[in-house]
C-alpha cells in the first residue's frame, strides 16, 4: 500500500530529530544514558571485548586499554566516566558512530555522520531558492514602468 502524504504517521520518527537543549544536567542520568549507550555499541559489535579494547587502544596509540577499563565504562553502578578520546575509540573501535549523537543531544545537538551533511545542504539550498523565488515573485507582482532615456 502507497503511503499518503497528506496524511501524518504517528509512528514515524524522524531521521534527524530536532531537540531542545537541556537547561540543567542531570548527571546520573547523563551518565546512565551514556553507558546504557555504550554497552548496547559493544554488544551489538561483531567483536568481543577484549578486541575491542586492544582496537581502541590502537586507536589511541597506546600500548593497551584494559578489558577492565571498557568494563567500568559502562557498569552503570559506577561513577568511572570515560574521557573524551576514550569514547571517540570506543565510537571507532564498534564502528558505531551513533554515539556520537547519543553523547551531544543533551545540548541539543543532532549529529549528521557522513554524507547526511549534504542532505542537510540540499535541504538549505531548497529554503534558499524558496525565498528567492518569493522576493522574485514580490519583485514581478507590479509592472515597471521605465522612464525614457531619450534618444541614443
Amino acid at each position: 500500500m502507497k503511503r499518503d502524504h497528506t496524511q501524518l504517521d504517528f509512528f514515524l520518527e524522524p531521521v534527524f530529530p530536532v531537540r531542545d537543549p537541556a537547561q540543567k544536567l542531570d548527571l546520573d542520568r547523563y551518565r546512565a544514558k551514556l553507558k546504557r549507550a555504550m554497552a548496547r555499541a559493544i554488544r551489538e559489535c561483531p567483536y568481543d571485548r577484549p578486541t575491542i579494547a586492544a582496537r581502541m587502544a590502537q586507536y589511541l596509540g597506546l600500548p593497551s586499554i584494559n578489558k577492565a577499563s571498557l568494563d567500568a565504562y559502562t557498569a552503570e553502578s559506577k561513577n568511572h566516566d570515560i574521557t573524551l578520546p576514550r569514547f571517540a575509540a570506543l565510537a571507532h573501535a564498534t564502528d558505531a558512530l551513533w554515539l556520537w549523537d547519543e553523547a551531544a543531544s543533551l545540548q541539543g545537538v543532532t549529529v549528521l555522520i557522513g554524507e547526511e551533511a549534504v542532505l542537510a545542504e540540499i535541504a538549505f539550498c531548497r529554503q534558499e531558492r524558496r525565498r528567492l523565488d518569493a522576493e522574485l515573485k514580490r519583485l514581478t507582482a507590479k509592472p515597471i514602468r521605465l522612464q525614457s532615456r531619450g534618444k541614443r
